[in-house]
C-alpha cells in the first residue's frame, strides 16, 4: 500500500482546500460534506475552517480545535473523480 502524506494545504472558499501531496499530485478538496459529528461540526464556522494548516508531525491538514483528516482520506476527496485512481480508492474502501 502506498501511503501519501500532505506536504502543503491552503484555504480557498468555502469549504475548498487546495493540497499537494507526498507523490507530487496537486488538487482540490471540497470538505463541506465531512462537517459532522462534535469534533468536525465547528468547522461549518468558515473562520475556524480557514484556520487549517499542514500538521508536520501528523503530516495532515489539522484545525485550531485538534479535528484533522487522513491523508488519503484527502486524497480520495481531491481525485475522487480520476477514473485512473478508481481502483485504488475501491481497495481503501472509498468506494462500494
Amino acid at each position: 500500500m502506498v501511503f501519501f502524506h500532505v506536504t502543503d494545504a491552503r484555504y480557498l472558499d468555502d469549504y475548498r482546500v487546495e493540497i499537494s501531496f507526498s507523490d507530487g499530485k496537486q488538487g482540490v478538496a471540497d470538505l463541506k460534506d465531512v462537517l459532522k459529528g462534535p469534533i468536525f461540526a465547528p468547522l461549518k464556522e468558515k473562520s475556524l475552517f480557514a484556520a487549517l494548516a499542514v500538521d508536520k508531525e501528523l503530516e495532515t491538514i489539522a484545525w485550531p480545535n485538534g479535528a484533522d483528516l487522513a491523508p488519503e482520506y484527502l486524497y480520495y476527496q481531491a481525485f475522487k473523480n480520476e477514473p485512473a485512481l478508481q481502483e485504488q480508492f475501491e481497495r481503501w474502501g472509498y468506494l462500494t
